[in-house]
């Protein structure tokens, strides 16, 4: 799968690029697979981290403000924040330390 970032909406895609679905319409600004492709991390524009599942539906917050990007390592989840620091957090959003 894919994840395609187009003017703040977020789309999921199939490998040959066809539509599967909207993930989050508007506000994001970076977003993330899962090595098994069955939850995305998405960043919005206000620094709020997401965990959504594959079919879009909301799963919990990870961070609430402050972030840049967010990625996938692992199970666990790299929030790249705006001081530049990195704080490793896991799937349901417990911190784990900062880098």
């Amino acid at each position: 799968m894919i994840l395609k970032l187009d003017g703040g909406k977020v789309e999921l895609r199939k490998d040959n690029g066809s539509y599967v679905r909207t993930i989050v319409s508007s506000k994001a600004v970076d977003a993330d697979l899962n090595n098994n492709e069955t939850l995305i991390v998405i960043t919005y524009l206000d620094g709020k981290v997401e965990l959504r599942k594959e079919n879009g539906s909301y799963v919990r917050t990870i961070v609430s403000s402050k972030a840049k990007r967010a990625r996938f390592q692992g199970s666990d989840i790299a929030v790249t924040l705006d001081s530049g620091k990195i704080e490793l957090r896991k799937e349901n959003g417990s911190y784990i330390r900062t880098i």
